[in-house]
């Protein structure tokens, strides 16, 4: 490998690093598999880290155990604790008392969102959301 070889690689490795850095995490808690499947692949290749759980008490567990999350998006219906549930516990949680919440569920009616709202939710995406409106969404929140 000649040195001009080597500086283009360490180049492009930096600026992977870099890019790694400043990707930003996005959290999907949902008990079902298909949406966790098809969420987090929108977001993988637009570019974001993902985590996910399937349920609200596994979510919870991750926060309390300090996963670094920009932004979380969850389901409202969820056996055990649901999506209503765990945002107001994680909006207990210092760490992410300002952090983004979005809510991707089936429900619509407006006395849920106010609900939600008054829970500590940033926004509402009623399922099924297209690609392009999860991401247009995900941007106006991560701002």
């Amino acid at each position: 490998m000649n040195p001009h070889e080597t500086i283009l690689l360490s180049a492009r490795s930096l600026q992977q690093a870099l890019s790694r850095k400043q990707m930003k995490t996005i959290f999907i808690v949902d008990d079902s598999p298909t949406i966790l499947l098809s969420v987090s692949a929108i977001l993988t290749k637009a570019g974001y880290a993902v985590e996910k759980a399937s349920n609200g008490q596994d979510a919870l567990a991750r926060f309390r155990g300090g996963i670094k999350a920009d932004l979380l998006i969850t389901d409202l219906n969820m056996p055990g604790m649901n999506g209503l549930e765990l945002i107001k516990e994680v909006r207990q949680l210092p760490n992410y008392r300002f952090m983004p919440i979005l809510f991707l569920t089936t429900e619509s009616q407006q006395a849920r969102r106010a609900e939600a709202r008054a829970a500590g939710a940033s926004g509402w995406l009623v399922k099924p959301a297209s690609a392009d409106d999860l991401l247009n969404t995900i941007k106006l929140v991560l701002r």
